[in-house]
């Protein structure tokens, strides 16, 4: 698929998307019969108020992997210097 397509179909995706919010506002799509009248913004706060802590715990987890793999690189770099310093001085 050619890159501007891609770009139109982006686009069109966002004025729906924000179409969804801004008729829990004003209700104009919801007027029409056989349309239900669904609270999008309401839900996507109900989602994000969900996900905001599962995200944090992911989060913590990725941040103390990483700074105890770092930590243990460190502890692997100083017995390597180490054990340098030893072969120097024999």
């Amino acid at each position: 698929m050619h890159a501007a397509v891609k770009v139109l179909v982006g686009l069109i995706l966002i004025i729906i998307g924000l179409g969804f919010f801004v008729d829990e506002v004003t209700g104009v799509i919801s007027k029409y019969p056989g349309i239900p009248a669904i609270k999008w913004l309401t839900n996507f706060v109900v989602v994000l108020t969900g996900v905001i802590p599962v995200l944090l715990i992911l989060i913590g987890l990725f941040v103390v992997w990483l700074e105890l793999d770092e930590l243990k690189t460190e502890k692997e770099l100083k017995k390597e210097e180490e054990s340098e310093k030893k072969e120097e001085g024999e």
